[in-house]
Formats: C-alpha cells, sequence, structure tokens
C-alpha cells in the first residue's frame, strides 16, 4: 500500500486531536480537546509557526508530523523543530514515519529553513535510527525546558507568544 503525505487544513484537526490522543495516551499524559483544538489552529492560522502534515496509507490517516519555526542566532535564519512524530502502532514499522519526516525535510529546505531538530529520548532506539538514516544526529547538547505558563495562560493568538 503506497503511503501518501499532504498538509494539514482545519477541517483535518478533530482527526489529528484523535491521533494526538493516542500518542500522549502512550506516554500517560493527558490532553485537553480545546486546548489541542486551539493549538492546531493557532499554528495553521500563520504558516509563519509551522506547519503540520498527516501521512496515509490508503484512506486512513496513520500519523502526523508537526514542525514548529523560530529564527536562530547559531544558524543565522530559520531552524525547525519537530514538535511531535507520531504514527499509529498498527502503520508502524512501513516506513511511514520516514515518509513524514522526509517530507518534513523536503517542507523545510522548500521554504529556506537552516537546520532541522528532532528531540526524542536516547533509549527510543527506533526513532533514533530514522533520524540518524536521514542524517540527523547527537550533537552532545542537552534540551533543557522551563514552563513559564499553564496551558491555559498562553495566548494563541498571533499577537501572543
Amino acid at each position: 500500500m503506497t503511503a501518501t503525505t499532504r498538509v494539514a487544513t482545519p477541517a483535518d484537526i478533530p482527526g489529528l486531536i484523535a491521533m494526538m490522543r493516542e500518542f500522549y495516551g502512550e506516554a500517560d499524559l493527558g490532553l485537553d480537546n480545546g486546548w489541542a483544538s486551539a493549538t492546531f489552529s493557532a499554528l495553521m492560522a500563520d504558516p509563519s509557526r509551522g506547519l503540520v502534515r498527516i501521512v496515509s496509507s490508503g484512506t486512513q490517516a496513520a500519523g502526523y508530523v508537526v514542525i514548529t519555526l523560530r529564527f536562530s542566532m547559531e544558524f543565522g535564519g530559520l531552524d525547525a523543530f519537530v514538535d511531535d512524530l507520531f504514527v499509529r502502532p498498527a502503520s508502524r514499522r512501513r516506513g511511514l514515519g520516514r515518509e513524514l519526516l522526509s517530507a518534513a525535510l523536503e517542507d523545510c529546505r522548500h521554504r529556506g529553513i537552516l537546520a532541522l531538530h528532532v528531540e526524542t529520548s536516547a533509549g527510543n532506539g527506533p526513532a533514533v535510527g530514522l533520524c540518524a538514516s536521514l542524517g540527523l544526529h547527537d550533537r552532545g547538547r542537552l534540551l533543557l525546558t522551563k514552563r513559564l505558563t499553564s496551558r491555559a495562560e498562553i495566548p494563541l493568538t498571533r499577537g501572543g507568544a
């Protein structure tokens, strides 16, 4: 069966939320549908923030990738971050993650993005192997994070950051 990828539209948000719920469930994380819907809507409303791609196998959506953008002093322009990359369990080991990540790399090249970053755990062998096979490598750095607001406080309009 052939895999196809396409850029998601607002009409895809309910299906994206369903897949996001599966993804978050694997990590025992909760998901608020309203928050997820507002977040996808904000991203899709402003292409300068990034994009969402869906991969399908046959007629069924089998996974998605979320790419977010930022300006990087290190790279001297825009770089991108794979914020979410998920393939449904029943569709794994069929090359769909590769299709998503390859499409994301091409989207980035087309937009003039200078680097793409992927965060995964060191113990996630399949993800590390996939990334390495596409030329992504460990730069020996740590990603350290501090949440500055609760989700309810984060403005999702273009004026908020």
